[in-house]
């Protein structure tokens, strides 16, 4: 059984009832708790009842997280290789029907991009990212860029469209350490809403990638809701149930987790649905530390300096700086183009100071390649 089949069990609804019934009682059972954890514990850290814990929480998430990976911060960057995109995604800057120049990055154009942010900082964990066009910027096309960026960076990940477990196993060989891919929301019913076209209109597709890339033995994965579709509470419930079906299935990867608010993009006819407060993401911050002490949390440059400086120290591990969202935005910056506005526009330099500041070391490298140094 696949996690497609393996949801159909799962009512939305039901988990929704359940996260919001939930009671002081609850929470502090699942606080009490120092390991083990279920997705019931999980639901109770989620809900309305958790917030007045939210200190408590705060404290738990920053012990665990010292614990696993000290006092450090990864550094990584987003390479955007095109806004190239079949899809008809009603949230998404790069939508189809959107009227922006569409770039895709030539081999010239990427070893560009990445002079710039060599000169930017000491960047070793690159994420390169696509939209979805697997005709013009397919598997062919991402192996390439893969084989051309590998000599600057010693860690590897992608964003890009679904695919085959063949095509991650080809990628793997090349070079590929770790795989991004957001589900957007688990919502099944919903979905085709926010995916009126294209191949991401495939909830079950989408949703069994990272079975994929398990069987192909991918390295890390990482999942992640986009925030302002639908109930926050109950997306991050079924992500929860996802995690610990993969870490059943395919134990020996590693797994990484955000929870990406929505920005402005091009195209502003859609609105979110749900608005989180930044005391909201700070309780699902706290929440998936709490539920998992190893895994990987990252906050990207959508969230404002403010917030992702208090973070710093309460649960994150993983930090993107300098960001461009638009393909070539580094080398020459085109900002009609951009995915989504950025939020924390500080230069590395003066993020990598803000982390210094509350006495953490900043991670250039991959975190397993840091770890055994």
């Amino acid at each position: 059984m696949d996690f497609k089949d393996l949801i159909t069990q799962y009512s939305w609804e039901e988990i929704k009832n359940t996260i919001y019934a939930k009671k002081g009682t609850d929470v502090e059972e699942a606080l009490y708790k120092n390991s083990s954890l279920t997705v019931n514990d999980f639901m109770s850290l989620i809900s309305p009842a958790a917030q007045p814990y939210l200190e408590q929480m705060a404290v738990l998430s920053r012990k665990y997280t010292q614990q696993r990976f000290g006092k450090t911060i990864q550094f990584y960057v987003p390479l955007y290789l095109t806004n190239s995109c079949i899809n008809h995604c009603v949230y998404c800057g790069f939508n189809h029907n959107n009227r922006i120049k569409r770039i895709i990055l030539t081999d010239e154009q990427i070893l560009e991009e990445v002079k710039a942010i060599k000169k930017m900082g000491d960047f070793r964990h690159i994420l390169l990212v696509t939209g979805e066009d697997p005709r013009a910027a397919g598997v062919d096309y991402i192996e390439n860029a893969i084989r051309l960026v590998k000599p600057y960076f010693s860690s590897i990940s992608i964003e890009v469209q679904p695919l085959e477990e063949e095509d991650y196993t080809r990628l793997k060989k090349v070079g590929l350490n770790a795989v991004y891919c957001y589900q957007e929301t688990y919502h099944k019913e919903r979905y085709k809403i926010y995916h009126p076209k294209g191949m991401k209109s495939k909830f079950g597709w989408r949703v069994n990638t990272f079975d994929r890339m398990g069987k192909a033995g991918i390295h890390k994965m990482g999942l992640g809701v986009l925030i302002g579709l639908e109930d926050w509470r109950t997306d991050a419930t079924y992500m929860a149930l996802h995690l610990r079906y993969l870490q059943k299935h395919y134990w020996q990867t590693k797994y990484s987790v955000s929870f990406p608010r929505m920005r402005p993009h091009e195209g502003e006819e859609f609105q979110p649905n749900v608005v989180m407060s930044d005391k909201e993401l700070a309780q699902i911050i706290f929440a998936f530390r709490i539920f998992d002490h190893d895994l990987e949390i990252a906050l990207s440059t959508r969230e404002n300096k403010i917030f992702r400086d208090n973070m710093t120290t309460l649960g994150v591990t993983s930090l993107s700086a300098g960001s461009k969202t638009d393909p070539g935005g580094y080398a020459v910056y085109r900002e009609e183009l951009e995915q989504f506005a950025v939020n924390d526009d500080r230069n590395p330099a003066e993020v990598l100071s803000a982390v210094k500041g509350q006495g953490y070391e900043v991670i250039w490298k991959d975190w397993d390649l840091s770890l055994q140094s």
